[in-house]
Order: structure tokens, then C-alpha cells, then sequence
């Protein structure tokens, strides 16, 4: 009877892990459910995907779609390793872990500034990023990488997918991204659904170490992004350089209310000292 306890044991514990597809980094703390980096830095260096897909994203796409690292001495990635800088300071002086990138409108580069920020901060090898394309009328953050993926995220809602089916590594270490595919029409109500605050609460809070970036559509475009901030530890707005009007931006911190606001990021500026602001 008792090793037939034992062998239950060992079943559940490995159903448990397959769920997250990806293995816990050397050196990290078992998962907890307090969802804050903590302070005490940790090594994520030694990545095993078992069943997350990984890609190998061709470097012409990455160049031709800005992503950093897709174009060798692109001046771009000093300015998002300054970003990187000042958001993991921030979000550890709060014990933070997550953080949403917006816009006030349309175009002006938020969810090209949520791939990059990713990327950079997967680049430190004290945590892993998971990147989650939350754009659901949008979905776009797989096309930075030239991926078209056979399921996203409004399929696991709609046709039960499994999280693994859906994630992929796009051959960057410590990063996955969770992407979007197809188009969900009454995107704010799936974003405020039990199942969505479920999720949400599993990704943010599995691993300590992890750091969860959310690209949600520009704020004054839907109601998503105000019904969405409540689950976030904090956001970041892009700010489309010589376009995005100061009554805009100003009516966008409004209407987040008493969302952390970490930073803004003044995107598409000539001026490469201007990349990036607080």
C-alpha cells in the first residue's frame, strides 16, 4: 500500500510540473505564490525547455522589425539596456514582478517596446521573462519574430489548448513568450474573467524569479488596459515622439487611476540620448 501511495505521489508532482513548460532554473526557490521578485538575486542561466516550442526566428525579420539583437552594434540596444536598468531597480525597490506596456494611442511602438524590454531583460541572468501578448484585438508581438503560431492565447480560453501548446521560446535564454493569434472582439470582458484572474495569478506568482511583461492595447483605444491594471504590479507608457499629445498622455494616466505608473518611454525620437525617459 505504500508504495502504491508513493507512486500516486510521484504522478501528481510530475502532472504539476508539466504543467509549466518550463523547467525551474539552477540555483532558484521553489515556486511560491507571493509574486515578488524579492531582492536576493538568483542565477536562471540554465534553462531546459522540455515542452515549450522553440523557434529560431531569422535575423533579416528581426532587423527589418527593430528587435534588438537582430542587427549587430544596433544603437537602440544602449537605450534599452538603460530601460532594463531602471525598470529592475524600480520593480525591486517595490517587490514587483510584473509590469504592463501601454500607449495612449495607436502606433506609436508599445508593443515593439514590450519585445525589446523583454529581450534586454531576459539578457540578465538573474530571472526569466515571460512575455504575454495581451493585445487580444491586436495580437502582434509573434510577428516581431517572423512566428506564426497554430494556437494563442484566446484559444486556451475558448478551446481549452494547454499553456504548452501555445508557448514558445524564440532561441533567446530565459525568455518565452506567450502570444496571441486569433482576433477576440469582446477582448475587456475576457480580460476581467475569472479564468483570465485564474491565469494571470499562476503566471505572476509560479516563480518568484520570473518577471511577466503584458502588452495591452493603447489605454484610450478600449476600456482593456483600465480593466486589466488592477492585476499588475505596475506600467510603462510609450510615448510616440512629435505625435502623442500632452492632453492625451495626461487623460491616459487619468484614466489608469491608481496604477503605478514606473516610467514613460519616448519611442520613434531621432535623438538616441532621448530614447527613454522618467
Amino acid at each position: 500500500m505504500e508504495r502504491i501511495k508513493q507512486a500516486l505521489e510521484r504522478a501528481r508532482q510530475e502532472r504539476e510540473s508539466a504543467a509549466e513548460t518550463q523547467i525551474r532554473p539552477s540555483g532558484s526557490r521553489a515556486p511560491g505564490r507571493s509574486g515578488q521578485t524579492g531582492s536576493s538575486a538568483v542565477r536562471a542561466d540554465k534553462i531546459i525547455y522540455t515542452e515549450t516550442h522553440v523557434v529560431e526566428p531569422d535575423a533579416a525579420t528581426l532587423e527589418r522589425n527593430r528587435v534588438i539583437g537582430g542587427a549587430s552594434a544596433e544603437p537602440a540596444e544602449d537605450a534599452y539596456r538603460m530601460l532594463r536598468t531602471r525598470v529592475i531597480q524600480r520593480m525591486r525597490d517595490n517587490g514587483w514582478n510584473s509590469l504592463m506596456v501601454v500607449s495612449a494611442g495607436p502606433d506609436a511602438g508599445k508593443s515593439l517596446t514590450a519585445v525589446n524590454l523583454a529581450i534586454s531583460l531576459a539578457r540578465e541572468v538573474t530571472h526569466t521573462v515571460l512575455l504575454v501578448d495581451l493585445d487580444l484585438r491586436r495580437p502582434s508581438i509573434h510577428t516581431f519574430f517572423g512566428v506564426e503560431p497554430a494556437h494563442g492565447i484566446v484559444d486556451y480560453f475558448r478551446k481549452g489548448v494547454p499553456l504548452p501548446d501555445i508557448l514558445f521560446n524564440p532561441s533567446i535564454e530565459r525568455l518565452v513568450v506567450l502570444p496571441g493569434k486569433e482576433r477576440e472582439l469582446n477582448s475587456s470582458e475576457m480580460l476581467s474573467s475569472p479564468q483570465m484572474l485564474d491565469l494571470i495569478a499562476e503566471l505572476t506568482a509560479r516563480y518568484p524569479e520570473r518577471i511577466v511583461i503584458f502588452d495591452l492595447p493603447p489605454v484610450m483605444a478600449t476600456d482593456d488596459a483600465i480593466a486589466f491594471a488592477p492585476n499588475v504590479d505596475g506600467a510603462l507608457v510609450v510615448v510616440e515622439n512629435g505625435v502623442t499629445k500632452r492632453e492625451d498622455l495626461s487623460t491616459t494616466f487619468d484614466l489608469l487611476g491608481g496604477t503605478k505608473i514606473i516610467g514613460t518611454v519616448i519611442n520613434k525620437s531621432d535623438d538616441p540620448t532621448q530614447a527613454y525617459a522618467y
